[in-house]
């Protein structure tokens, strides 16, 4: 065939139905904004229309419209993304039809997805747009079809979709399954959306009708039946039990995507992974690690269990030790953090520092090799290169309404049980002996130390032993 006559590929947009309250997951959030791997579950299908090459998708809600639609503007800033409403809930066609004003002069294919469906990618539904039909869509072969819509064939043609609930009982009978996912061409969906009738058990307007006025007409339907480990992918969430087996698909799936990319994970199954993480190869994960929001993590990292990040980079080479916490930090290359170490938001590590067991930071920059070993407070600092902080130190930044910075030179040394009442700056090379108090700033390398004339007392254990047992053996009264 010459490239003359390939047939081009026909526009695309997708309609996203998720205007359901969702009850049965007893909450006050509605189901699509409840999360899958970091995300609410609905910015996965978004993000699917995005990946079929959609050039318009519109996205039908109902209740808690306004905080969907927020989320979905700020997530997909740039995206071709126009909103819908259905008011009153009254069927799958009804819901389609109300986007029909957003297609307006659109030519082509028409998918149709669902916003409780987060596990379903691009692999799955992009074939619907290579078969023959007016109307094509996914099915499935469930181990337990349940109350799901069954397909009925004529050979390879689909014929109709009856609804578990209309549904005799040899149709009931039927394994292969509608899974609700769909690519209609639009001339045929926008003349036939108006001819559907709610004449059924549920008093709604059927989508899957479409399937058999598309075999009356002549003009076909087709359906791609997924089976196995491929085929749950497609289940939608409709309670909180649901919600749990999505999130255990996606950790699965994400999971071996950055393992296949050359990340060693101990055991796989106590990994937990937001989408949106990134991991660089050699990086070894230990049981119980958890990796949130938009935390990047590079190459020849080792973190050890129970670790916790969140919107956190780290730097290749970094050693985060076990029990380890970070939010909003960045960890330079080669830094060895922990174990039991917290960095709050606003901390940086430049390369080769060390925080060790019980230090706690937050707006915080240590320079290159400096050193913050064991039971300390950095907080509202600024650490220079190759200082080192030693342990029970406290930066006192906050006096109760504002807070201050502390300033440590280059090279700098601090003492054991040292406070550093802020604002103050410590000198390039300056030392602050251990137990002092600094309230004033103290000049590049000078030595700062309080200490209390000390008073040796010959004899007073056994004096006041003595005067105790005295005191025990005065008669009463």
């Amino acid at each position: 065939m010459s490239l003359s006559t390939v047939p081009a590929r026909r526009p695309r947009a997708v309609v996203l139905m998720a205007a359901g309250l969702g009850t049965r997951m007893k909450s006050h959030t509605i189901k699509v904004l409840h999360p899958v791997a970091g995300r609410p579950m609905i910015h996965y299908p978004v993000r699917l229309g995005l990946e079929l090459g959609a050039e318009r998708v519109v996205v039908v809600l109902g209740h808690q419209r306004e905080r969907v639609e927020a989320y979905l503007r700020g997530a997909f800033p740039d995206a071709p993304l126009t909103f819908a409403v259905q008011a009153e809930p009254l069927g799958t066609a009804h819901a389609v039809s109300c986007a029909v004003p957003a297609l307006e002069g659109f030519e082509g294919d028409v998918f149709i997805l669902s916003g409780d469906v987060p596990n379903l990618g691009v692999d799955a539904v992009a074939p619907l747009a290579a078969l023959e039909g007016a109307v094509r869509l996914l099915g499935m072969r469930p181990a337990e079809p349940a109350q799901y819509g069954r397909l009925v064939f004529d050979g390879d043609a689909l014929t109709r979709i009856v609804e578990f609930k209309d549904a005799t009982p040899a149709e009931r009978a039927l394994q292969a399954v509608n899974a609700g996912i769909y690519a209609v061409d639009s001339g045929f969906l926008f003349e036939t959306l108006g001819r559907l009738g709610r004449n059924n058990a549920q008093g709604e307007y059927y989508l899957t009708d479409l399937v058999a006025h598309a075999h009356a007409a002549g003009r076909g339907a087709r359906a791609i039946v997924l089976e196995g480990t491929a085929a749950e992918d497609l289940l939608g969430v409709n309670d909180r039990d649901e919600l749990a087996m999505a999130e255990q698909r996606m950790q699965t799936a994400l999971r071996r995507r950055w393992m296949r990319a050359g990340v060693s994970m101990v055991d796989p199954a106590r990994v937990t992974l937001h989408d949106g993480v990134t991991l660089g190869a050699d990086t070894v994960l230990e049981p119980d690690v958890a990796l949130l929001g938009a935390t990047r993590i590079g190459a020849d990292c080792h973190l050890e269990q129970g670790v916790r990040l969140m919107d956190t980079d780290v730097a290749d080479g970094a050693i985060i030790h076990a029990y380890s916490q970070a939010e909003r930090t960045r960890i330079g290359p080669r830094c060895h953090v922990g174990p039991f170490a917290r960095l709050r938001e606003g901390t940086v590590l430049d390369a080769n520092v060390r925080i060790g067991n019980f230090v706690e930071t937050k707006k915080t920059h240590m320079g290159e090799g400096a050193k913050a070993s064991h039971l300390s407070y950095v907080g509202d600092a600024t650490v220079g290169a190759g200082a080192n902080i030693g342990a029970g130190t406290i930066t006192c930044n906050y006096d109760g309404v504002h807070k201050f910075q502390t300033h440590i030179g280059k090279g700098a040394f601090i003492g054991s049980d040292t406070q550093l009442v802020a604002p103050v700056r410590i000198g390039d090379g300056a030392y602050v002996g251990a137990g002092t108090t600094v309230t004033a700033d103290v000049p590049d390398g000078a030595l700062a130390l309080t200490r209390a004339p000390r008073r040796t007392i010959e004899g007073w254990v056994e004096r006041k032993r003595q005067a105790r047992e005295n005191a025990g053996n005065k008669p009463a009264g």
